[in-house]
């Protein structure tokens, strides 16, 4: 019997490391995508190549999007990444509509695919302030996604949605995930080094400590 399709979105972070790790456990057959959106950490890409290789992933593709449709970013415009933690509210690495524009073309592609099940890393707990990834946005989505099509009826999976960082970490190490083929960082060096300030790297570091796991990824600083 064939196993049934998942899309995984797969940036070539933790979380979505960990994303593409459950969705093999469950027995589905693998299908991931990923973008290229003028994010400065694009070193995340070769990540996510290197993780579909791992997995053996059926295809992975890597979407082309204009930076311009995500101006306004500090993540993708020439604005500073804040490195000492402080502001309130939405950050200023806060992509505009990211998720909602991702999986918009997993669902398609989904369709395409006759797949009904797509996976997606988001997590309301160490989550930034992002709007896109509340549970709110998950529910919302699929029920769009199940009148927006012909096939169906899908599932957004998000079974990262309400754990910790720690807890992601831990989980990613009973799945057998290899973090060292995982990417953080909202601002590397030109060497291609991790900050080890912005709040990508304090989460994932904060995360693997209380995990009580070492970072593998040699490319970011420990305290």
């Amino acid at each position: 019997m064939l196993s049934a399709r998942a899309v995984v979105l797969l940036s070539g972070g933790m979380d979505s490391a960990v994303c593409l790790y459950q969705a093999k456990a469950q027995g589905f057959s693998l299908y991931a995508i990923s973008f290229r959106y003028g994010q400065r950490h694009s070193l995340e890409l070769e990540c996510a190549t290197a993780l579909a290789a791992a997995l053996a992933v059926q295809r992975h593709l890597i979407f082309d999007l204009s930076a311009e449709a995500f101006a306004g970013s500090a993540l993708t415009d020439a604005i500073p990444v804040p490195k000492d933690g402080s502001g309130v509210g939405v950050p200023v690495t806060y992509v505009p509509a990211r998720n909602t524009v991702f999986l918009s073309l997993a669902l398609a592609w989904a369709e395409t695919l006759a797949a009904r099940d797509l996976f997606i890393g988001v997590n309301a707990v160490d989550f930034s302030g992002y709007p896109d990834c509340r549970p709110a946005f998950v529910s919302a989505f699929e029920s769009l996604a199940n009148v927006a099509t012909q096939g169906g009826p899908y599932r957004i999976h998000a079974p990262l949605l309400h754990l910790s960082k720690a807890d992601i970490v831990r989980l990613g190490v009973e799945l057998g995930v290899d973090f060292r083929r995982t990417w953080s960082c909202y601002d590397p060096d030109r060497q291609g080094l991790a900050c080890g300030a912005c709040a990508a790297c304090r989460l994932r570091l904060e995360g693997f400590a209380a995990a009580g796991y070492a970072d593998p990824a040699s490319y970011l600083p420990h305290p």
